[in-house]
């Protein structure tokens, strides 16, 4: 059985950069289907493994994904599923299913060029039977729960990252951490947490990125509180900004801290003990090992730094991409490393935290959100360094 979907017409005839309004990074046309088309290999692949006819997909990171980062189609931010499906088939048919009154954008600024057929329906009435009629009596495979239709989980799908996500993903790590490093660089003392909430949002909105987490905290709320939210707090001497923020479909994260005046003695310990978990963590992280096996490595480390309960009190973190964790790890997770791979791991103790989005390839690590005008502690593991953020003193 041939498992390859045909790639769009239009899409494998296009000359020249598609739909421009997406701003997208500029790139060959030749790597852009290089991409498209090995997507469409993995994806039919996997309808082929757990014989379906066609998918339908729905949630944001898949769509992404399979489009190449063009397809943005989020109106509600808290949503996890777009405002259209798409509809894939294993014989190489591909629409998208949109209300109405969504259709006009979605075709000047979000499928152009892409070779998908539209498939428009009433806002005030139900795609199913318009599904139906396209499906009919095709094993319909989704990323949401649909009637008729087996859920299906394409996280596995996404991995190894190609080399135009890896292009796209370097950029948006670069424009975050300039934009954290800036909004870290102006705080002073008498700034609130949500005004450090809406400085960062404003920044990052201003190039087209989306925050999809925001945890400003200061002085007291940061030792007491791994996620936490802003509130009403003012800066005294110690602060922290935590964000995840997304373009093209992909995601990034990233946390630092300022503090005026000396750091406390056991706030520097427990920074280092947490740059040396972060990068035990990272040095481990290598083809095929598992999330169960990256876990231990993590209690073992806590354990070193002689925080062993340190573990319990927060997640460990885990590899991303098109979402802030695709899995996170776990003392019996069974996900496994497929490198080139992005990682997002953020361990933490004590009040202190590291964590960056870091790309993991078979022969180096490279830390993307990467801020070199602000602190670093190295780290030396079996002779490779080994960089992790440490704390901006005022």
């Amino acid at each position: 059985m041939n498992s390859r979907i045909p790639i769009p017409e239009s899409q494998s005839k296009e000359k020249k950069r598609v739909n421009p309004s997406s701003e997208l990074l500029a790139q060959d046309i030749s790597l852009r289907s290089f991409e498209l088309n090995e997507k469409y290999g993995r994806l039919g692949a996997f309808l082929d493994r757990n014989k379906l006819d066609a998918i339908l997909l729905s949630r944001h990171e898949n769509i992404a994904w399979i489009t190449a980062g063009q397809v943005e189609a989020r109106v509600a931010l808290g949503v996890e599923t777009a405002v259209t499906s798409l509809l894939i088939t294993r014989s190489g048919l591909h629409y998208y299913l949109a209300p109405a009154n969504e259709a006009p954008r979605l075709a000047d600024e979000e499928f152009a060029g892409l070779g998908y057929e539209p498939v428009i329906y009433p806002w005030h009435e139900s795609s199913v039977p318009l599904l139906r009629e396209l499906a009919g009596d095709a094993a319909l495979g989704s990323d949401t729960p649909a009637t008729g239709a087996t859920h299906v989980n394409l996280t596995a799908l996404r991995a190894p990252l190609l080399q135009p996500e890896i292009d796209r993903l370097t950029t948006l790590s670069r424009e975050t951490a300039d934009v954290t490093t800036s909004v870290l660089e102006s705080l002073q003392p008498g700034i609130t947490e949500d005004e450090m909430t809406a400085r960062t949002a404003a920044a990052l909105l201003e190039l087209g990125i989306t925050p999809t987490v925001l945890l400003m905290a200061v002085d007291d709320r940061i030792r007491k509180y791994r996620h936490a939210a802003p509130r009403s707090g003012t800066l005294e001497r110690y602060g922290m900004i935590n964000l995840c923020a997304r373009k093209w479909g992909l995601v990034v994260s990233i946390t630092r801290f300022v503090h005026f005046g000396s750091l406390p003695e056991d706030l520097a310990a427990a920074f280092t003990a947490a740059a040396r978990i972060h990068s035990q963590l990272l040095h481990a992280t290598r083809p095929d090992a598992t999330s169960a096996q990256l876990f231990a490595v993590a209690r073992e480390a806590y354990k070193s730094a002689g925080a062993s309960e340190e573990i319990e009190r927060h997640h460990q973190g885990g590899p991303c991409g098109y979402g802030e964790r695709d899995w996170l790890i776990t003392p019996h997770g069974q996900d496994t490393v497929t490198l080139p791979q992005a990682f997002a791991y953020n361990p933490s103790l004590r009040g202190a935290k590291v964590e960056d989005t870091a790309l993991v390839t078979e022969d180096a690590v490279e830390i993307l959100t990467d801020t070199p005008t602000l602190p670093v502690i190295e780290t030396v593991i079996d002779g490779e360094v080994y960089r992790s953020a440490g704390v901006l003193q005022r």
